[in-house]
């Protein structure tokens, strides 16, 4: 038996299916789309969380990949669509030539439609190109969504999000998807092989920056091994490699792409320590002119950041490294210590 009641796998199909092939085709932009299928099922969303981070990565990879055809229109912004609701905040005028990766997120709120209280509430943060972001929070508190209102897979209800002093929302669209490169936890492969699943992040990458990426993000050795290498087959959804293998697959992805803005969703949740250790390691130097933004529930993975973010029910309780934040947030010492004793924390 499938976790899913049957009726809400059919809902699941028919959404998945109507925005990969009607937001592809272009009679329904594919944003208005993806906004139809999350706000079409924000009670599946509240009940089988851990889903979103499949449809997410759907979503947004499914709408880049039709953009190079012209089958999107290029510009698609806030006011088009919500015509009366909170205008976005003033900046630098849309096509900037300036691309240094700088995020703001300015009293940033979403609520679901329909829903009583908000996923995130009164959320500023400014995250700064070389260095690392890192948010943390227990389950629920608002780390994925927060994410997920950079590509605008989301749109803010209150607030802005803004980069290089600019608002999401008055970006075309093919301009705000190539400043980022987003890894979500179960991130999505498309049949196909291994070079045309990395090559969704740049159509001409040559096989040797291919190489270079698989190499910092750990898939180098068991790419080597398959049969054909670059040319091995990857079914529909990566089902033919382990969880770990499609993560660090789509890292390999974002870094042929080369954004100035890289968002982690727990993407190293399925690598062991020592693998999730030597990747971030390699990432350093191929980042270091990029923000990096990292969600993630190891301690491990973000104790090093430059900023920890502390999220709880939504909103911001802490703000710090993690020296401080032992110091100063109870809510993010629960979180420590809940992984690690107090002699590893210090």
């Amino acid at each position: 038996g499938s976790i899913f009641p049957s009726s809400i796998q059919l809902i699941v199909s028919i959404n998945v299916a109507a925005l990969i092939i009607v937001g592809g085709m272009g009679s329904i932009p594919g944003v208005v789309v993806g906004a139809i299928f999350l706000i079409g099922l924000p009670e599946l969303f509240r009940e089988f969380a851990e889903y979103r981070y499949l449809f997410y990565g759907i979503a947004l990879i499914a709408m880049m990949r039709f953009r190079p055809a012209g089958l999107l229109p290029s510009r698609i912004t806030r006011r088009e669509f919500h015509a009366g609701e909170n205008e976005p905040a003033p900046g630098a005028p849309a096509g900037a030539e300036t691309t240094t990766g700088r995020l703001e997120l300015r009293h940033a709120e979403f609520r679901y439609p329909g829903a009583e209280s908000s996923v995130l509430l009164d959320v500023s943060l400014t995250a700064l190109p070389g260095r690392v972001t890192a948010i943390i929070g227990s389950t629920g508190a608002g780390k994925t969504t927060l994410l997920s209102l950079v590509p605008r897979l989301f749109d803010v209800t209150g607030g802005a999000v803004l980069i290089d002093g600019i608002d999401v929302r008055e970006l075309e669209l093919d301009d705000l998807w190539s400043r980022i490169g987003l890894v979500p936890q179960k991130p999505f492969l498309f049949s196909g092989t291994v070079a045309s699943n990395l090559r969704y992040g740049k159509a001409d990458a040559t096989d040797e920056e291919l190489w270079h990426a698989l190499d910092v993000a750990q898939a180098h050795r068991f790419v080597a091994a398959m049969p054909k290498r670059l040319d091995a087959p990857i079914s529909q959804g990566g089902t033919n490699v382990s969880g770990g293998q499609r993560q660090r697959l789509a890292i390999a992805r974002a870094l042929v792409k080369k954004p100035s803005v890289y968002l982690f969703d727990d993407s190293f949740s399925a690598l062991d320590f020592a693998t999730d250790a030597r990747l971030r390691a390699a990432l350093t130097p191929e980042t270091q002119d990029a923000t990096v933004v990292i969600v993630a529930q190891r301690v491990s993975t973000i104790r090093h950041a430059d900023q920890i973010i502390v999220l709880d029910d939504g909103a911001i309780v802490g703000v710090g490294t993690h020296p401080e934040l032992m110091a100063t947030s109870q809510t993010y010492r629960e979180i420590v210590l809940s992984q690690v004793t107090e002699e590893e924390a210090a």
